[in-house]
């Protein structure tokens, strides 16, 4: 992590594949936390994901 304090929001947007779950995933390991169910959409060729995280610490 940098020497900024964590964002206590942040929205994660993307294609709805590995790269996506990665990022959520790493957010996970620094301590965010889920924050609601994921949404998703499609934009007439593939699917769109977002996840929104919370930083509680």
């Amino acid at each position: 992590m940098s020497d900024q304090p964590p964002l206590r929001y942040r929205l994660i947007t993307g294609p709805d594949d590995a790269a996506f779950c990665e990022r959520v995933s790493g957010l996970l390991d620094e301590g965010y936390r889920l924050h609601g169910s994921p949404s998703v959409t499609f934009n007439g060729t593939s699917v769109i994901a977002a996840q929104a995280l919370v930083w509680e610490g």
